[in-house]
Parts: structure tokens; C-alpha cells; sequence
């Protein structure tokens, strides 16, 4: 028997990235795969996790405060602030985490020719800048790919605060998170442990050692799968939880 058709409806989540996986990088969600995963959300529960702050989450995903109703739970700055059934159950900072001379110490550092985007759990870095165009932000990913220019970013980083408690991960077209150890993904799993919940199935695209899904995709209270696309992640799930042959969104 198909162990996905042992599940209680409703009692499973499936929990998804947000860049790369339900939209373009920071782009919004096409309106047809949108409509897919409302009516998956009748099979499932459904819950995002993004290392972005909640802002540009709704920016992406609905309007205002819409996106929190659309999805049972919602996880932004990798969980650090978490909606539950449209409302706001936990919030924390990372300055009370690091203290305030760490978190100044690295934010010096990395003023020396990039930008900083200081959020609530965690410290979002981008060597061109976070105000570039799509068109600019495609072109550094594809010097990116050549010159390693945030993988060398990081390990400067992880040498000039070695033994500091900090985590340093790669996510989207232009940037990377910087966070206290323990503060990547698998953070909303710890309020997720007492949902009752019977599996979580995670889908990201950014799996691999040094993506920010890496950690979460690989945590042994979830079923990782990695996508290539949002495309890609309806396929997944229409395989996953509806039965026959329906067409692509």
C-alpha cells in the first residue's frame, strides 16, 4: 500500500522554500501554480520557510497580509519570525543572541565594499547590492558561477570569526545569510515537533553543503526533496498527493 495513502488528510505539511522553489528569485508566484497550491492545501496543510524577511515573503506570495492566510504557517529569516494560522507567534532578534559588540564586529567587516540588509534573525549580505535590477542580478550570478565571489566572501568570513558561533549559508541569485549557529531552517521545526503533525515533506532548491536548504532538507523529522524549479515543485507534489493525470499548471 502507498505509505502517502496511510496519512490522515490534512495531517501532513508539506513545507516549502520560497526562491527557486515556489517562485522565480525574488519574483511572485505565477497565478496558475499559486491556484495548484491553494487546492493542495485541501489534501495538506501547507507552510513556507524563507531566510527572508516577511515583507518581501508577502511581496512574493500574495498581497499585504494575505500570504499569511493563504498558507497554515509561515516562516520567515529562517524561522527566527513564525505566523501560525494567519497570526504571529514568536519573533526573535539577533542582536540578543550575538550581543551587540559580535554583531557590530561583523558588520564592519562587511561594509568593506558590499551591503548589508540587517533583518531580525540574521544578517543578509549582498556584494552588489540588494537595490540591483533582475538583469544585474542575473549577470553576478553568472560571474558568480565562475569567480565564486560569495564562496570566497564566506570563507574570508569564517576566518575572521572563527569559533564565534556563527553560521554562514548561500541563498537566491545575489547574497548570503549570515546567523548564530542553530538559527538556519530546521528552526521552525522545533514549534512544528508539537503540532501532531504525522510527516513534513520539505522542498528546496538550495540542498547542497553551504545552500541555506541544506540543513533542513537532510533533518531526519522531514522528507527532503530537492527541485530544480516552481514548476518543478508542483510536479512533485501533484506525483506526491493527487491521484491520476492532470495537466501541468
Amino acid at each position: 500500500m502507498d505509505e502517502n495513502n496511510c496519512l490522515s488528510p490534512r495531517n501532513v505539511l508539506c513545507l516549502f522554500d520560497v526562491d527557486g522553489t515556489l517562485t522565480p528569485a525574488r519574483e511572485k508566484i505565477d497565478p496558475q501554480l499559486d491556484e495548484f497550491f491553494q487546492s493542495l492545501r485541501r489534501k495538506v496543510k501547507i507552510g513556507v520557510v524563507g531566510g527572508s524577511d516577511y515583507s518581501k515573503i508577502a511581496e512574493q506570495l500574495g498581497n499585504g497580509e494575505e500570504v499569511i492566510h493563504k498558507f497554515d504557517y509561515v516562516f520567515a529569516e529562517n524561522g527566527t519570525v513564525q505566523y501560525k494560522d494567519g497570526k504571529l507567534i514568536s519573533k526573535q532578534a539577533i542582536q540578543n543572541q550575538l550581543g551587540e559588540e559580535l554583531l557590530q564586529d561583523l558588520i564592519n567587516f562587511c561594509l568593506r565594499g558590499t551591503f548589508i540588509e540587517f533583518r531580525s534573525g540574521m544578517l543578509n549580505i549582498s556584494p552588489i547590492g540588494r537595490s540591483c535590477t533582475l538583469e544585474e542580478r542575473i549577470e553576478f550570478s553568472e560571474i558568480d558561477k565562475r569567480e565564486k565571489i560569495r564562496e570566497k566572501f564566506v570563507a574570508a568570513l569564517q576566518e575572521e570569526f572563527a569559533g564565534k558561533g556563527l553560521r554562514f549559508t548561500k541563498g537566491g541569485l545575489i547574497s548570503f545569510d549570515v546567523f548564530p549557529e542553530g538559527w538556519d531552517k530546521t528552526l521552525c521545526l522545533d514549534i512544528l515537533e508539537g503540532e501532531g503533525l504525522e510527516a513534513i515533506y520539505f522542498f528546496g532548491n538550495e540542498t547542497t553543503p553551504g545552500g541555506n536548504d541544506y540543513e533542513i532538507f537532510n533533518d531526519p523529522r522531514t522528507r527532503g526533496f530537492t527541485v530544480q524549479s516552481p514548476e518543478d515543485t508542483a510536479r512533485l507534489c501533484r506525483e506526491l498527493f493527487f491521484s491520476g493525470h492532470q495537466s501541468e499548471p
